[in-house]
């Protein structure tokens, strides 16, 4: 049995992108985490019998796959609003009540996958989108595996053969059939067309004035014509600048009943957002991810879950419960 700090040595640098890799497969932060940790172990447990006839960073990864594809078994796609039905054009329409029975997409904070590195800043960029994410819900499990392993990483495709434990032509049949079943689930790489840094920037800045403000006429210039609203767990979502601005002021947008810190969330400009709760407090509401394309916001999806905000905010982790 190797010592703490000699597994450490041999392993630690891998944890970032293994959990990149589970939330890929997994659709959740939370379980990814928790299938990492089950990695690690597993890892741990049994590294006397690594003979070294693979890479480290390799051995890791098909147990963690291995430990993904388990957990799978017992879990559902977790979709967002767009996933289960149409948009409505109108915000007069009845708004559906939250869901809480559906296991929906979490978005991911990018600072999780050491985003530091600027290697996997780009690899945030490509392989965590949220369009990218919600479009692997469709696959089964193991096409998803194939396909992160095979065209997000890049792994041979002997070598994810013997991560899956199966033959070369299996690998090649599943990873036609998930880039089909991709193509069919629709766009997920226009949304990467985004602003240079300035212009994401102030876009950025003015959103979050003219929310917190309650200002429509300024929210309105920073709405692409064609912009969609959608947030789980509510399974109602809107399309169009007429119906999101719509809904917004009527139902969203109050003077100083929302305060707004930028972060980071699927390679995504993102933001954290607390609801005012009286006496100058302010309470964990949620997480809201922009995807900007050209010169405008063209999708805002408000992940309206307290139980995320801490895994944005470390130093907040107190403020509200994990979510399982």
């Amino acid at each position: 049995m190797p010592s703490n700090s000699q597994f450490s040595a041999l392993t630690e640098q891998f944890r970032p992108e293994l959990l990149a890799y589970c939330y890929r497969i997994l659709g959740s932060i939370h379980d990814a985490e928790d299938l990492v940790q089950e990695t690690y172990l597993r890892a741990w447990r049994g590294f006397d019998g690594f003979e070294g006839r693979s890479s480290v960073r390799r051995w890791l990864y098909r147990i963690a796959t291995t430990a993904c594809l388990t957990a799978l078994e017992t879990r559902k796609r977790r979709p967002l609003p767009s996933g289960l039905g149409a948009p409505s054009d109108d915000h007069r329409v009845t708004v559906a009540p939250r869901e809480p029975t559906v296991e929906w997409l979490q978005p991911a904070p990018d600072a999780l996958f050491g985003a530091d590195d600027p290697a996997t800043v780009v690899a945030a960029r490509t392989g965590v989108r949220l369009a990218f994410i919600a479009a692997l819900q469709y696959l089964s499990a193991r096409q998803r595996a194939v396909l992160t392993l095979r065209d997000v990483l890049g792994f041979r495709t002997a070598e994810v053969a013997e991560m899956l434990d199966t033959t070369i032509a299996a690998v090649d049949s599943a990873l036609r059939r998930a880039r089909a079943r991709l193509a069919d689930a629709g766009p997920v790489a226009d949304d990467l067309v985004e602003p240079d840094e300035g212009i994401r920037r102030g876009l950025l800045d003015d959103y979050v004035d003219a929310f917190t403000r309650a200002d429509p006429a300024a929210l309105v210039k920073l709405l692409r014509a064609d912009v969609e609203l959608e947030m789980p767990p509510t399974p109602t979502w809107f399309t169009g600048r007429r119906a999101v601005l719509g809904f917004l002021s009527a139902r969203v947008l109050r003077p100083d009943l929302w305060r707004m810190t930028p972060t980071r969330a699927n390679g995504q400009p993102a933001l954290v957002v607390d609801r005012h709760a009286g006496d100058g407090r302010y309470e964990p509401y949620g997480i809201q991810v922009l995807t900007l394309r050209g010169d405008g916001i063209a999708r805002i999806t408000a992940f309206n879950d307290p139980t995320l905000v801490p895994a944005f905010a470390p130093d907040l982790r107190t403020r509200a419960p994990r979510a399982r």
